[in-house]
């Protein structure tokens, strides 16, 4: 194929991590244009912690474009029983992909990461800069790491071979796909279905951890796929104009926080459940704030358009049609 024909020709996108929650948006979103083909493959069909797997695939697949979404996530429970599991694959997954996309000549590369690579102990809103400037918290350090090594993974093919390779950092997301796992579920996925089950029940109350004082920034899944998208295809020197070479990921988030009490007020609106909300004071609250600053973003033409509460009802939309597969 000459390079005329190939200008022509759709995109071939291969967006990594396809069956997650965030994986599965970016599929959505790229499968409203007329511009791209999406590849994807299940991990039966290609093991992305193999480095000889994952380089015959990009070297078979003439791939234009890559989102990296693929990753071992999990609670802080399994954060703290496997460590090693969780370094040791997300950072052989982000290695495997980068390079072999670097190999096959891929010129443009999203890698998404996480809010959890800033410290611990970080100014609020969360500033890109913050970067590396203190100690992170110690529940997900592996993980963080494994992620700030992608980060920097990117960075290192561009500045050495002239790649195309952007990062971008989601706050907490909900949204279709979620993990409603009743033990290892995240906040807005665990309460969604601890008031969905209360209601069932008929339960007069539900019970919440902590005084319900702590802020939380939460964003919708569609939300971080549209924005990603976004930041794949700006302009190279619109891209280039608001980062830096060494400093180049993306926060991504609404910029608005709400409380957990607020939060719990709002599900119980959406499910429907009229009883009374208890908060569990001897259980701990966490951190008392966790929101990105989202000015970088801002300044790349993107913002959030979902709004909570309709983020939310479409997320139990969701959950009432799946219900089924998380039953037990």
């Amino acid at each position: 194929m000459s390079d005329a024909e190939r200008k022509q020709s759709p995109l071939r996108i291969y967006v990594a991590g396809h069956r997650g929650m965030v994986g599965s948006a970016i599929v959505r979103q790229l499968q409203t244009r007329d511009d791209c083909t999406v590849l994807t493959r299940s991990h039966a069909q290609l093991d992305l912690v193999s480095q000889a797997e994952v380089q015959a695939f990009f070297a078979d697949e003439r791939i234009d474009q890559v989102y990296l979404a693929a990753a071992k996530v999990g609670g802080i429970l399994a954060n703290n029983s496997y460590p090693a599991e969780f370094i040791y694959e997300n950072l052989m997954m982000e290695c495997n992909v980068i390079d072999a996309a670097h190999r096959a000549g891929v010129q443009k590369l999203l890698f998404l990461g996480s809010s959890c690579i800033y410290p611990r102990d970080v100014a609020q809103p969360m500033r890109e800069d913050a970067l590396l400037t203190g100690v992170l918290e110690p529940t997900n350090e592996p993980y963080a790491i494994a992620k700030i090594a992608g980060i920097k993974l990117c960075e290192s093919y561009n500045r050495q071979y002239g790649r195309d390779y952007r990062s971008v950092m989601p706050t907490n997301l909900y949204g279709p796909n979620d993990n409603f796992h009743p033990e290892n579920s995240h906040v807005i996925p665990a309460m969604m279905r601890r008031f969905h089950e209360a209601v069932q029940s008929r339960a007069e109350e539900v019970v919440i951890w902590g005084t319900g004082t702590p802020m939380r920034e939460f964003l919708h899944v569609d939300d971080m796929a549209a924005a990603s998208v976004h930041v794949m295809n700006l302009a190279d020197s619109s891209y280039r104009a608001n980062t830096q070479t060494m400093l180049s990921h993306i926060n991504v988030g609404t910029g608005v926080d709400c409380t957990i009490r607020e939060l719990a007020q709002t599900l119980a609106k959406v499910t429907g459940f009229t009883g009374r909300l208890v908060f569990d004071t001897s259980k701990p609250d966490g951190t008392p704030r966790k929101l990105m600053d989202v000015s970088r973003l801002k300044g790349l033409g993107w913002m959030a358009t979902i709004a909570l509460e309709d983020g939310l009802r479409d997320a139990y939309r969701w959950f009432l049609d799946h219900q089924e597969q998380f039953r037990g």
